[in-house]
């Protein structure tokens, strides 16, 4: 019975990447790597669109977008893992952790907003960074709309969880 042998076995591992893993634009000197899973099609599609790289959103707008996602997964292991889970009040418990920690990330977006960022640097997943974020105001505006959606986010998802009886029964 014969065995199929595969070659590159034989081959040292960084003979081997080397057929999967390129130097970005072809020049080392970048220190960026074109792997299959940063530059897959796919992958670029979805970085892509997702609100810190669309293109066409103001600043508030992508704040907005980023907080309501932050606010509404926050929301639930706050609710269900933490320490009241077992209690009466888990959800309010949950709920007014999840604004408590959107309110602590929206001061830390707001110290490093004003500690002059760097200008963003293209990538092979993002070649066109966005300018949005490229001066304080911008950087604020994304804070304060990240406040907003966040406690917005933990909000619908407080409302959902404390509800879903209700729910359930408009549904089914």
């Amino acid at each position: 019975m014969a065995q199929a042998v595969d070659a590159s076995k034989d081959l040292p591992s960084d003979v081997r990447n080397r057929e999967v893993v390129f130097p970005a634009g072809g020049d080392p000197q970048w220190g960026n790597l074109e792997t299959p899973v940063n530059s897959s099609p796919a992958i670029k599609w979805f970085i892509n669109n997702l609100p810190a790289y669309r293109p066409g959103l103001t600043p508030f707008r992508r704040g907005l977008e980023v907080g309501m996602a932050h606010g509404y997964w926050i929301f639930g292991p706050f609710a269900k893992y933490g320490p009241l889970r077992n209690a009466e009040n888990a959800n309010l418990a949950g709920l007014l952790s999840a604004i408590a920690l959107v309110i602590l990330l929206t001061g830390a977006l707001s110290l490093y907003a004003n500690s002059n960022p760097p200008k963003a640097l293209a990538s092979v997943t993002a070649p066109n960074p966005p300018d949005a974020f490229l001066s304080k105001e911008g950087w604020n505006n994304f804070a304060s709309a990240f406040l907003i959606g966040g406690i917005g986010g933990a909000v619908v998802a407080y409302f959902l969880t404390s509800n879903i009886a209700l729910i359930q029964g408009l549904i089914g």
